[in-house]
């Protein structure tokens, strides 16, 4: 038999402790526990908004009376006073929710309450939004995806779109303008995704202690050489050292060697992706050949020794000059810098890491995937958006690279100071 709530002790007070000398006010709510846990059954978010619902109201009653003093006080100096209650509402875990807000009039007219408008500030409301578009909630459905904890007027597609261009726009303005200077990079990885008729050049910058970052980003119809130094000049611009012998991993664009040459220097050490090379070798040979190509580079590509690999890949080679001249001149092309870390002698764990832009191709993975909603993309202003805001929420979940460890053995072989390494490997 379940005890009734008359047989078990229900607090429903709500106790405000005004601290007004230190700008706090502290709201004690002691609540029926063990009832509202029978009663609500687990409904967790119904309850949290009741709680918060509580709180709100309490915070307004407590501004109301340090402005017109107690209810039913007898205060001669009383300069405003009560003026009943109205219906309002606040900004609730991304929706507008009604809740009535109390009054207060002087002789000029209704006072406004400050707790009334911060409650109803578009802050809370454009995160709520933004996280939910990036997560791949489309805008019509936006209404459907709010949980339904509690009476609410809702937000029209208009109200959402408006709220992610403001909220979007704010995370590509924090990017770009991010600070370089201070993040000791070792690697950079610099890749691009194309929306319809836009690609998007990306910078992924790996630090000395094994920590990715985003770096930058810039538009442009094909990834050609102008566009690559734009996003290089913009990145020295923000810090990046001109004069720092950086590792820069590419798929083999011809545009953005030529970039990182004219600014690094021609000396700039260049990793050529593995996967991409394995990918364009393959473009010229028949379906029935690829698995063995696959194994014949991959056991090339395995080999700790640069001279092993370099006999392992001139013998793929010879087989390749017998089945596809074409496929062997591709192998062929570019050869040198797919060992590059090979030559530099990098700790097997990190050379994994670090032999392709597949650091990077996991952020573009989650764009495409979180942008997939867009039917219609209206210019480079929303690519940018887009690419920009998904690939900040994605920073927030990256990891160390694997083998970051071995970053001590990179940097000295790039002739970049090693530094505080006991704090690298922690």
């Amino acid at each position: 038999m379940r005890t009734s709530y008359a047989e078990k002790p229900c607090l429903s007070r709500v106790k405000i402790v005004d601290r007004e000398s230190e700008g706090l006010v502290r709201v004690q709510m002691p609540l029926p526990m063990a009832g509202l846990m029978v009663d609500l059954q687990g409904e967790l978010q119904a309850l949290v908004w009741e709680t918060g619902k509580v709180l709100m109201q309490a915070i307004m009653e407590s501004e109301v009376e340090r402005m017109a003093g107690q209810r039913y006080a007898h205060i001669p100096e009383r300069k405003a006073g009560r003026a009943g209650h109205a219906r309002g509402w606040v900004f609730y875990s991304g929706r507008k929710v009604p809740l009535s807000r109390p009054r207060v009039r002087d002789d000029t007219g209704e006072v406004g309450l400050s707790s009334v408008a911060a409650f109803q500030t578009d802050g809370p409301i454009q995160r709520a939004v933004a996280g939910k578009v990036i997560s791949g909630v489309k805008m019509r459905r936006y209404e459907q995806c709010l949980d339904d904890v509690c009476e609410g007027y809702g937000i029209k597609k208009s109200s959402v779109s408006r709220h992610w261009v403001e909220a979007s726009a704010r995370k590509v303005r924090e990017l770009m303008e991010r600070e370089l200077d201070g993040l000791k990079l070792v690697a950079i990885v610099i890749d691009g995704i194309r929306f319809r008729e836009v690609l998007v050049i990306v910078a992924l910058g790996v630090d000395w202690r094994g920590y990715k970052h985003v770096l930058g980003l810039y538009p442009g119809a094909t990834e050609n050489a102008t566009t690559c130094q734009m996003l290089l000049d913009d990145m020295i611009g923000r810090g990046l050292n001109p004069k720092c012998r950086y590792l820069f991993i590419i798929d083999g664009s011809k545009a953005l060697r030529q970039a990182i040459r004219s600014t690094f220097g021609e000396d700039a050490v260049v990793q050529r992706c593995q996967v991409h090379k394995k990918r364009n070798v393959k473009d010229h040979l028949e379906k029935t050949y690829h698995r063995v190509l696959s194994q014949r580079l991959s056991a090339a590509y395995g080999m700790a020794d640069y001279a092993d690999a370099k006999a392992g890949l001139d013998k793929t080679i010879r087989w390749l000059e017998e089945i596809s001249p074409s496929a062997a001149e591709s192998l062929r092309e570019g050869l040198e810098e797919t060992l590059t870390l090979h030559r530099l002698e990098v700790p097997y764990l990190l050379r994994l890491s670090l032999s392709s832009t597949n650091l990077i191709e996991s952020c573009f993975s989650t764009t495409r995937e979180r942008s997939a909603s867009v039917k219609r993309w209206r210019g480079q202003d929303q690519v940018m958006r887009w690419a920009g805001s998904v690939l900040m929420d994605a920073e927030a979940q990256f990891k160390r690279v694997r083998g970051y460890v071995g970053m001590s053995q990179l940097m000295a072989k790039l002739g970049i100071e090693v530094v505080e390494t006991q704090e690298a490997v922690a």
